[in-house]
């Protein structure tokens, strides 16, 4: 039997878990599947080059090595992760930087009209800052993507210097979601052969001191219970902190993670995947699966960067694949929402919703040009699902 058919037993035979979180709230008996948008069909690209639905534009906001528009700023190369924070009757739009020495954290901030005031520097020198998180306190978690990668936490105002946090574990990260239900925060790690990990800090919003945990789960399981087992050694060395537990469940390169209510998303580029684990009662599910839907019609493939709306949907970027961002919603129907044109050799990164939902920021991390100097980061706005 081949992967699709193994899983598709696997998975059917289990049934789907009523998953408690926002983004999940029906339950069906298999992964997300192809359908109709609930925004529509996508119409002809725009100027910028962007396919979207009918009622929705886009407008560049930065372009990598050039100035940010109305500031001396210039904007980073290969913009990657990034999440929006509240800031006066604006936000700031921060992103990271995926290079080695140069990497970091840029930030624009926008007045209330979705105008540009300023554009500044929140973390430097550091390597292959790819993903992260934001904390329920305000503050970006930018994960560094190597063998020995640390976790950064930032301050988006600018107002503060970024402080190192090493007791969430050095290993290669990728993507962090905060859980304040349960006072930790999930984090990916990209490699083939890379564990899910959770962080349980001794003092919630204090990220100095604390627990670093590892998922564990037999090797195959794709639906099912789940524990948690605390790390030895942190830092990883002499042996990587994904072979210090028996037990530990491998996860096919993660990406990008997402926590809403009960249910932290996360997803894996290797196998095309998107999971829920359900921390109500700690099991791991399947949300999408491009080996589950019928052979030739997964709208969604190279699954990366992952985030969520206030009207219940995930947006879920490709890197590579039709480069489009494809929305997946809580009644599991998977269809495209936007999709580049002519930049083949790019990946999309970053996605983020403006602080109250109507607009929405991702950036083509290496663009037109196909390298990190080409970057550009983008703003769609439009009728939004509230």
């Amino acid at each position: 039997m081949d992967r699709r058919t193994v899983l598709r037993a696997s998975v059917i035979g289990a049934g789907t878990a009523a998953f408690s979180g926002a983004l999940w709230q029906q339950a069906f008996a298999a992964t997300a599947q192809p359908g109709p948008s609930p925004y529509g069909p996508l119409l002809a690209a725009d100027a910028n080059g962007i396919q979207l639905p009918a009622g929705f534009t886009s407008r560049v906001v930065a372009r990598s090595s050039e100035p940010v528009a109305g500031t001396s700023y210039v904007w980073h190369p290969a913009p990657d992760g990034g999440a929006c924070f509240p800031s006066g009757t604006g936000w700031i739009y921060v992103s990271n930087s995926e290079v080695l020495q140069r990497g970091g954290v840029s930030a624009i901030r926008f007045a209330a009209d979705g105008s540009i005031t300023s554009a500044y520097r929140i973390l430097d020198a550091t390597n292959w800052n790819c993903a992260g998180g934001a904390t329920p306190w305000g503050t970006w978690l930018s994960c560094e993507e190597t063998p020995f990668g640390r976790v950064f936490e930032t301050w988006p105002e600018g107002n503060r210097p970024a402080e190192v946090r090493l007791a969430m574990g050095r290993f290669t990260h990728e993507a962090a979601a905060c859980d304040s239900d349960r006072e930790v925060i999930y984090l990916t790690e990209d490699r083939a052969d890379g564990c899910f990990y959770r962080f349980v800090p001794e003092t919630w919003g204090d990220l100095r001191t604390g627990q670093l945990q590892v998922l564990c789960a037999p090797e195959e399981q794709t639906s099912g219970p789940v524990t948690w087992v605390d790390i030895p050694d942190r830092d990883g060395v002499p042996v990587p902190t994904r072979s210090q537990v028996e037990g530990a469940k491998p996860f096919f390169g993660g990406e990008g993670c997402w926590y809403d209510r009960g249910v932290c998303y996360f997803t894996t580029q290797g196998d095309n995947r998107v999971w829920a684990y359900d921390a109500v009662n700690e099991t791991i599910d399947l949300a999408y699966d491009d080996d589950l839907v019928p052979a030739g019609t997964a709208p969604l493939t190279g699954v990366d960067n992952i985030t969520g709306s206030g009207g219940g949907d995930l947006y879920v970027a490709e890197d590579g694949g039709d480069m489009e961002i494809n929305v997946i919603t809580p009644t599991g129907v998977v269809a495209p929402f936007l999709r580049i044109l002519g930049q083949d050799t790019s990946e999309i990164a970053g996605p983020a919703f403006s602080p109250d939902g109507q607009r929405f920021y991702f950036s083509s991390q290496r663009g037109t040009a196909g390298v990190n100097g080409g970057g550009i980061t983008y703003e769609v706005t439009g009728p939004f699902r509230a």
